[in-house]
């Protein structure tokens, strides 16, 4: 039994221990972990937006004719680089953007995604382009985020606005008839620019004449798993020339005259038809008309030299004097896909199942549970758009004999 004194020593010892902890915890001689940035404030947190349909991502209504282009910017180094994965790994390629200035939050977002899913272990350059100069916000923000190289283009003003050969009223009127029948974008000329520059030119800016290959990632998009894996790599090692994770039927209302086009360029240029090519995925009846299937091409991988052969070229340039950019309201992933379909071999496109993604209102979750527990998957599979009935991803597996991913028959809608 303890004796009368026990209790008070007891509650004067706890109490001399407990200050003495306190004053040892409190002490500024305890380092802190180190803070990963110091220079400037975190981006917001990335919160999901809304499935709302947004404005077009491309540079600013209007078109600056006489604009001067910039010339080559010379590349920003960032200050916050990770070991970088060697060099002998690495493929000559770059992410690629269209945006404007007031994207900046947007494209942080992105930005986010893409480095913390991929290219922290990579360091991939990023080549930015506008129709106008980006501004210092711009410029600081996306190269402080950027693990590789940042370089910032403008667009060439004859690239961006109304050939001469359009007849400007006749465009109006059409504009004026698609806003009053509700067609998405139908009454916008900075989205029928947008569309008709990343159709025939964006390929094409100086910037871009220094890599293979590219990944063209807009504002507001997410990443929904981790990429273990080279993209970049996989399209070169395979010989793969373009790459998708989304496919959906377009519009009728704004390409009723593209597959006519594409007939006439077809009849003038046999040359540049692949013999065993994705036919199947454009056209039910070998041809004969367009089936609306394309490539969702907000998400693309593709070889930057295919873009800039002499086949596509021709291909573009003859579309492109059709005047459906304007007369009608052409998008690029149309544009892309059956130039895709009928100038490269089936095997030379490639599906990335592995990639999950979203672009407002549609979402790619890789099939197969498995899949997307090795890959930190975040994305929910009940909302993967690739097997209902409004994907033309399963006629990419028909026509290339495949067998679907493991799992597909629990998402088939």
């Amino acid at each position: 039994m303890s004796s009368g004194l026990g209790r008070p020593v007891r509650y004067v010892l706890f109490a001399i221990f407990a200050i003495t902890a306190w004053m040892f915890l409190s002490s500024s001689s305890i380092p802190l972990p180190d803070s990963p940035r110091t220079d400037t404030k975190l981006p917001p947190a990335i919160v999901k937006e809304p499935a709302t349909v947004k404005e077009p991502t491309g540079p600013i209504e209007k078109s600056n004719q006489n604009e001067t282009p910039l010339s080559k910017v010379d590349p920003v180094e960032p200050s916050h680089k990770d070991t970088p994965a060697p060099a002998s790994k690495l493929v000559n390629a770059t992410f690629v953007t269209l945006a404007r200035n007031s994207d900046i939050w947007e494209m942080v977002k992105s930005i986010r995604h893409v480095e913390d899913r991929f290219n922290r272990n990579y360091h991939y350059d990023w080549v930015f382009l506008n129709d106008q100069p980006f501004d210092d916000t711009f410029k600081k923000v996306t190269t402080a985020l950027v693990s590789g190289k940042t370089h910032y283009g403008v667009i060439p003003g004859e690239q961006w606005g109304f050939p001469e050969w359009i007849d400007q009223e006749k465009a109006k009127k059409v504009r004026e008839s698609m806003a009053e029948h509700k067609i998405i974008y139908g009454d916008s000329i900075s989205y029928r620019h947008m569309c008709r520059y990343e159709s025939g030119f964006f390929f094409r800016h100086e910037l871009l004449q220094q890599f293979e290959y590219y990944w063209r990632v807009e504002p507001s998009i997410e990443l929904y798993c981790d990429i273990g894996f080279d993209p970049f790599r996989l399209m070169k090692d395979q010989k793969k020339k373009y790459g998708f994770v989304v496919s959906l039927y377009e519009y009728y209302e704004t390409i009723p005259t593209l597959w006519d086009s594409v007939l006439k360029f077809m009849e003038t240029h046999p040359e540049h038809i692949a013999e065993d090519n994705s036919m199947g995925f454009v056209s039910d009846d070998g041809g004969k008309t367009y089936n609306k299937c394309h490539f969702w091409s907000n998400f693309e991988i593709g070889n930057l030299d295919w873009l800039r052969s002499q086949a596509y070229i021709d291909y573009f340039t003859a579309l492109d004097q059709d005047g459906g950019f304007f007369y009608e309201r052409w998008g690029d992933a149309p544009v892309h896909s059956i130039a895709a379909a009928l100038m490269l071999k089936k095997e030379e496109i490639h599906f990335f199942n592995e990639v999950g993604y979203y672009h407002v209102p549609f979402t790619h979750c890789p099939t197969g549970e498995k899949l997307r527990l090795d890959l930190k998957c975040s994305c929910n599979p009940s909302e993967n758009f690739d097997w209902n009935g409004y994907s033309c991803t399963s006629r990419f597996f028909e026509i290339n004999n495949r067998e679907k991913p493991e799992g597909h028959e629990k998402e088939q809608g």
